[in-house]
């Protein structure tokens, strides 16, 4: 087991990406309200994430959704970020709202149409090159809605073939990730549709290729934490959103409804990965996905952040050889106790000691609440 001084070591070093979409309007798919000083473009996105990262120093970098944060000059958002301490994370191509693809778009039978999301992915990779981007997350939303609609297996040919064409214009450090959801918008049939599928295609694809796992993408009852141990060992995981959900892809405040399957998800990456290494998003990408509909943005992203730190906390008490052992003389008692003795301790006092070594807010959540500086910034922004 763990000394309490590294398990405080990896916290300090425990960092995610924020994506720039959480501090921006958002909603649900009948309506997107208005919430007091959410960001208006891409620079004021960055802006918060700085905010949110002075307080916590838990924010690795930004990731960015194309075309939602288009931008003249890349590199000056590239310097921007860097003047922030931030840097921009994974580019995120957007494949639903063009009207074009309302049929699909790198699986669309119209030649025309399919080179143009072809191309419109093509300027992603432009953009990471411009921003030093390593990762292109790839949430691909082609399938059907009625019986019929499409033939199957030409549809995954076209889609194979798109990204065939994709992933021979990456440098040798770009990571493609692909992520799969098993429905919405396309309910009849999805061709990314769970993890198998991706695994699949990632291993046509190449080294470069590699599956995106998120928490709200699967249907009720997935044993997602047996999916990230299965893709870790065959080194497919690339990624990982993280969120919370109800029903299916709600996008809630990560943590908020399943601790517990937070907490055995991060038991599983703790063995394949060191997430608290400063070159851990070279191995996987860290990303909270989230659409905060009815909370402020800031202090959302903050809770998230914290919620995260709590469970990933827990997992670094879990004693593995104890736990090994217990597998291999079929104690079944025995094993669940030693996760339960580590998910139900309490370590918020942990991480009050980290804040206050480091030199930040003890109570992230109530500082935010109190900060001048952040009422500032949304009477400013409600303003104008």
């Amino acid at each position: 087991m763990m000394e309490l001084t590294e398990i405080k070591e990896k916290i300090k070093n425990f960092k995610v990406e924020v994506p720039s979409w959480g501090f921006g309007k958002s909603g649900t798919r009948f309506h997107a309200f208005h919430i007091p000083g959410e960001a208006r473009n891409v620079y004021e996105k960055i802006d918060d994430a700085a905010f949110v990262n002075k307080i916590t120093d838990a924010v690795s970098a930004v990731a960015i959704h194309i075309p939602w944060d288009k931008v003249e000059d890349y590199k000056a958002l590239k310097e921007y970020a860097e003047g922030k301490e931030l840097k921009i994370g994974a580019v995120n191509p957007n494949y639903f709202e063009d009207e074009d693809y309302l049929f699909g778009s790198l699986s669309n039978s119209n030649l025309k149409i399919r080179q143009k999301a072809i191309d419109q992915t093509f300027e992603c990779i432009e953009i990471m090159k411009q921003t030093n981007s390593k990762i292109l997350s790839m949430w691909i939303p082609d399938g059907s809605n009625y019986p019929g609609q499409i033939d199957f297996n030409k549809s995954f040919e076209l889609l194979e073939d798109s990204l065939k064409q994709i992933t021979k214009h990456l440098e040798k450090d770009m990571t493609m990730l692909l992520e799969y959801k098993f429905f919405e918008p396309a309910f009849y049939s999805t061709l990314l549709f769970d993890w198998g599928t991706s695994y699949m295609l990632s291993k046509e694809l190449g080294e470069n290729v590699k599956v995106l796992v998120d928490l709200g993408h699967h249907p009720q009852g997935t044993n997602i934490e047996f999916i990230v141990s299965l893709l870790s060992q065959k080194k497919k995981l690339g990624g990982f959103h993280f969120n919370s959900r109800k029903y299916a892809d709600d996008d809630l405040t990560v943590g908020s409804l399943n601790p517990y399957e937070l907490f055995l998800i991060f038991v599983e990456l703790n063995k394949f990965f060191d997430l608290s290494a400063e070159s851990q998003n070279q191995k996987i990408s860290l990303v909270l996905d989230q659409s905060h509909n009815v909370k402020p943005k800031i202090p959302a992203v903050v809770q998230s952040l914290n919620n995260l730190q709590i469970t990933y906390a827990k997992s670094l008490l879990v004693d593995y050889e104890k736990l090994k052992q217990a597998q291999e003389n079929h104690d079944v008692i025995g094993a669940e106790e030693i996760l339960k003795e580590a998910y139900e301790t309490d370590v918020r006092g942990i991480l009050r000691e980290v804040r206050k070594e480091k030199g930040l807010p003890e109570d992230t959540i109530k500082y935010v609440k109190e900060c001048e500086e952040y009422r500032k910034m949304v009477r400013e922004r409600e303003e104008l």
